[in-house]
């Protein structure tokens, strides 16, 4: 896949560019960059699979466990657990996610988001 044909989708300020997924040919992984905006936080969500981040660039703050992460550093988050990514700072960060295909995701309620666009 060419950097300039990856999929791209926008949501809630934040966008994801697809690298892996079930659209172009990984059946099992799902791969993809996170843009998270200066100043944004995401909504609580689960997911019933781990979830891991690699920050590249910037700062984010992955739930459950808050810390301030930087460039090289990296979280997993289990499945089941609470998932919200936030930018506290002044520029924007890029983020690589992956997680097994065929996940579903929770709002923080318990109902059920899917599968999004982006991991389809």
């Amino acid at each position: 896949m060419r950097a300039a044909d990856a999929p791209r989708f926008e949501f809630g300020g934040a966008r994801f560019t697809v690298f892996a997924g079930p659209s172009n040919g990984s059946a099992q992984q799902c791969v993809w960059r996170l843009t998270v905006p200066a100043g944004r936080d995401s909504t609580p969500h689960t997911i019933d699979r781990d979830e891991v981040f690699i920050v590249l660039s910037g700062q984010v703050r992955v739930t459950p466990d808050g810390d301030l992460l930087g460039p090289g550093d990296s979280a997993v988050v289990p499945a089941g657990a609470p998932i919200a990514v936030a930018n506290p700072t002044g520029e924007p960060a890029e983020v690589y996610v992956a997680l097994p295909a065929g996940f579903t995701a929770y709002g923080a309620d318990g109902a059920v988001i899917g599968t999004p666009p982006w991991a389809a």
